[in-house]
């Protein structure tokens, strides 16, 4: 459609006069003339009433109703113009396991909110094994799982190992001074157990009953801020969540002998990258070798 004309055609319609909207538009009455006789022609209808006599500009019914879809067709304009001036946008649609997006990679997703230009983020909270197959449908640019897989089509590199610690609420200091602690010494009646991972699965089975244990589970980290109040009750986690949970005052870490296996976290891409993450992605890249 002629934008020059819908331009002119708006201006009419805006002042009820040729003189005044040619002053608007800073061009000369005849090539306001002009535009929308191009206009009108393009549209095979009148839309400007003219002839001798006619002081103020009027409407043909054709044109009243062509009023609304011109201005909707100059706002499209104005986007697009913006669009154009902010020149290609990054994105990125990042997938993260519960506790690694809730203990671990917000300096990574603060960072990247920071940049400049700005990146468009999109976060998905998801199980490892999920965050595994949304990856393999190309849902997501990125993910950081709990669990490493051999998967076609998907790279998979470790960026973060977490040791494991024992937590328990402030108050157990008052038992005494809370020196490091053997699995034999625990009682798992008290036990808060957040399974985080086979490797720790099949160290914790290898101190107490799975079947017959007593202990309170939960599926996610946070459980544990809200159920641990008892001072005999403990928790093994990785250090990241300790570490928050201690910022908190209400817990304490305790060193654990004959600790779990370390926890190995892991960034996962698929191998044929989406044209428009692939900046994106290197911009993760620099953020994660700076911060880990």
């Amino acid at each position: 459609m002629y934008v020059a004309g819908i331009d002119a055609f708006l201006a009419i319609v805006q002042t009820q006069n040729l003189k005044k909207a040619a002053e608007v538009l800073n061009l000369t009455q005849a090539t306001v003339s002009y535009r929308l006789k191009i206009l009108e022609q393009e549209m095979g209808a009148t839309l400007v009433e003219r002839g001798k006599g006619i002081q103020k500009i009027t409407l043909t019914p054709f044109g009243e109703n062509f009023v609304t879809i011109a201005e909707r067709w100059s706002r499209l304009k104005q986007d697009t113009e913006k669009l154009q001036a902010t020149g290609p946008q990054l994105s990125l649609s990042i997938g993260g396991s519960n506790s690694l997006n809730t203990y671990v990679l917000p300096p990574l997703y603060r960072a990247l909110a920071q940049h400049s230009p700005r990146i468009r983020l999109q976060f998905h909270t998801q199980h490892s094994v999920e965050l595994w197959d949304t990856m393999g449908r190309r849902e997501i640019d990125v993910a950081f799982v709990k669990m490493e897989r051999t998967v076609p089509n998907i790279d998979v590199e470790p960026f973060f190992i977490d040791e494991a610690v024992l937590i328990r609420p402030a108050t157990a200091h008052e038992f005494g001074n809370l020196q490091p602690i053997h699995p034999t010494e625990l009682n798992c009646e008290h036990e808060i157990y957040w399974n985080w991972g086979p490797a720790f699965q099949m160290w914790h089975d290898r101190w107490w009953d799975p079947i017959h244990a007593a202990y309170i589970p939960v599926d996610i980290a946070g459980l544990i801020f809200s159920l641990m109040q008892d001072p005999r009750q403990w928790s093994v986690v990785p250090k990241s969540v300790a570490n928050s949970f201690v910022k908190t005052g209400q817990f304490l870490i305790q060193q654990l002998l004959d600790s779990p296996p370390e926890r190995v976290c892991y960034k996962i891409t698929h191998k044929n990258i989406k044209p428009s993450a692939k900046g994106s992605l290197a911009l993760l890249d620099q953020y994660m070798a700076d911060l880990f």
